[in-house]
């Protein structure tokens, strides 16, 4: 019952909290554990995970929380989310409509693989926690004890809400069968279990979100364009080599199948074969150890059982299933495996390779005539996490992504440009999406603001857009607009009302105001200045300048004596929607659009908000004019926040 209690209280406490809120909240988690990290390299060697390993694991997920808490930004500051605009419903613009996204009051449920304890549950917490929901995470029992050191520094430092991460260890028999509607389950691991898991009664039944991200037969093909001597071929084969033994390849990302030109295929193998035989395995603990144990003896057995099936159709070039050579370490006592390369020579043919993935330091290399048959063996694997394509060419690279993206959940283009800057084939970003079509699990992970919203429930409403103002808390058109007093360049950001109105003066456009701005910027198009050349053109006669419509009415908007605004610091949305000429007389409607808080970034720093205007000009007639948002920065009254 306690539990219980903790669990709806956490639930509430975060979904009252705004997004600024809860984006602040993750980044003081990500700068405490890092403070803690070094006790986390320590335990991560157990794990059989080298420091580079550990980097990717560690680092990386308390990177996802940086990232993660970096949203905010794009996000209101409410607990709820307003979906792109409105939607207008009605003749005379009384009844409209849009859409809101508000936190699901369910609790998300991870259930995580062996093979990143640190990252597989930062980077799927973090975006849960954003959206105000609160999760129970299930790691792998092989490697749970790393994840229950980070997990219990996180409930010490209360820093999240009471009742907001649960941790359950062990088999997690059950652990599913008393979901409801408004939970979100997510699985990483092996396609079969997630399949079974998602084929769950209780899934179907409660028509509970499912978002599966399984191993796949993830490919990288080498370019026709990356000739022997290139720095593209050299980067193939580092960054091949790399994929089979970091981690000791158990990761859903690594690279099984190398698809290169049959013109280079014994180039290839000789020069892996050849890096493969410098990498020295054993006891991360060790200098010069680039490849650790794999999690557990039985995931070794599991390895070396698939590697039996795939050896039947295909040959072993490097490598002994039975036999490897370790430092540090006795390696029949530990769970050391040898990295193996398989050569395919007819992968049309001889399909295991497309069927069957041996979860650990494995890969084949395999030869491809055109560009369109290595498309066609990347596609073989029946849907990926990831795919990469090593080429100097943008016009290969073009080709390739355009035809083997509907298979594929992510693409790298690697080439000599961006290789010192590029993260790699197997290492997804918080802020793009991670998953995959087909054998990968059709879910998708992270992706920025996208992952935050899976946690979300999108709702239509509908009704007058004074309600529909006070709902989102950003103005519709059509919604009242009282006159603010005073004018709201005197107000502090606390006493902004979305919808307050400015009504300026007006002022008479003419010849003289075209050609003085043409002068001062430079500006000389021939609608502006030139009436002789405006026949076949939309234009009437001579057009005053759209920016000089903006800028005039910044002109009649502008409150000049010193006061809260303290700057303008951008324009978004302009839009010029009618022709102004000499004569037209403009008036400006200036209204709050938004209000968006900001956290102060030092003791000494001004405390504000961030508020959009929304500017529409009108001409003599009624009709706008032009239309866009301004972007300013409103000092607050209270100093202190």
């Amino acid at each position: 019952m306690q539990r219980y209690q903790n669990y709806v209280l956490g639930q509430w406490t975060l979904r009252k909290m705004t997004f600024q809120e809860r984006g602040r909240m993750l980044k003081a988690l990500a700068l405490h554990l890092m403070e803690k990290k070094d006790k986390y390299y320590q335990v991560s060697a157990w794990t059989g995970a080298t420091r580079v390993d550990s980097w990717i694991d560690i680092e990386g997920g308390i990177g996802n929380l940086f990232s993660n808490a970096s949203l905010r930004r794009q996000f209101p500051d409410l607990p709820y989310y307003v979906d792109g605009v409105a939607a207008p419903l009605s003749k005379n613009g009384t009844f409209i409509g849009h859409h809101i996204m508000v936190p699901r009051e369910g609790v998300a449920i991870h259930i995580n693989a062996f093979n990143f304890p640190v990252w597989g549950m930062l980077e799927k917490i973090a975006v849960n926690l954003m959206a105000g929901v609160p999760a129970i995470v299930k790691p792998s029992e092989y490697t749970c004890f790393l994840t229950e050191v980070v997990v219990r520094d996180i409930i010490d430092s209360k820093i999240l809400p009471e009742g907001s991460l649960q941790l359950v260890c062990g088999l997690g028999r059950g652990i599913i069968d008393h979901v409801s509607t408004e939970d979100v389950v997510t699985f990483t691991g092996s396609a079969v279990t997630g399949k079974l898991l998602k084929a769950h009664p209780r899934i179907a039944a409660e028509s509970v979100a499912f978002n599966l991200e399984a191993d796949s037969l993830n490919a990288t093909i080498l370019g026709e364009k990356a000739v022997l001597g290139t720095e593209e071929f050299d980067l193939f084969i580092k960054e091949t080599v790399k994929e089979i033994t970091i981690k000791a390849g158990q990761k859903c990302t690594a690279v099984r199948r190398i698809i290169v030109p049959e013109d280079r295929i014994d180039e290839v193998e000789k020069a892996k074969a050849a890096r493969l035989a410098t990498t020295k395995i054993g006891d991360p603990s060790v200098d010069g150890v680039r490849m650790g144990a794999l999690a557990s003896k039985l995931q070794v057995e599991r390895v070396r059982a698939n590697v039996e099936l795939l050896a039947r159709t295909q040959s072993i070039v490097y490598g002994d299933m039975n036999e490897c050579e370790v430092v540090g370490a006795d390696a029949k006592a530990g769970a050391f495996f040898s990295p193996i390369l398989f050569r395919n020579n007819d992968p049309f043919n001889l399909t295991d390779v497309h069927e069957i993935e041996a979860f650990g330091p494995v890969a084949t290399v395999m030869p491809y005539k055109n560009l369109d048959e290595a498309i066609l063996l990347a596609k073989m694997g029946k849907g990926s996490l990831v795919s990469s394509i090593v080429t100097p060419s943008d016009d290969e690279a073009m080709e390739y992504v355009v035809n083997a993206a509907s298979m594929h959940g992510r693409i790298l283009v690697l080439n000599k440009d961006c290789a010192k800057e590029s993260t790699g084939h197997g290492s997804p970003m918080p802020l793009l999406t991670h998953g995959g079509p087909g054998r990968a699990g059709g879910g998708e992970e992270m992706g920025g603001k996208r992952g935050v919203l899976h946690y979300l429930q999108r709702t239509a409403i509908q009704g007058h857009p004074t309600t529909i103002t006070k709902i989102t808390q950003q103005f519709q058109v059509g919604a009242e607009m009282p006159e603010a007093n005073p004018h709201v360049f005197r107000k502090h950001f606390e006493e902004l009302v979305v919808g307050e109105t400015v009504f300026t003066h007006k002022h008479t456009v003419t010849d003289a105001d075209i050609v003085n701005f043409a002068n001062v910027s430079g500006d000389n198009f021939y609608a502006h200045m030139d009436a002789t050349s405006l026949e076949g053109t939309i234009f009437e006669r001579r057009v005053a300048h759209g920016y000089f419509v903006l800028s005039k009415a910044a002109g009649l908007f502008v409150d000049p004596k010193k006061g809260p605004v303290l700057l303008n610091y951008g324009l978004d949305e302009a839009r010029f929607t009618k022709p102004v000429y000499p004569g037209a007389t403009l008036g400006v409607r200036f209204t709050v659009k938004e209000k968006v808080d900001q956290e102060k970034r030092a003791e000494d720093d001004i405390a504000k908000g961030i508020v959009k205007f929304l500017v529409d000009v009108y001409d003599e007639t009624g009709e706008t004019v032009a239309l866009a948002t301004i972007l300013t920065m409103v000092r607050k009254l209270d100093q202190s926040k």
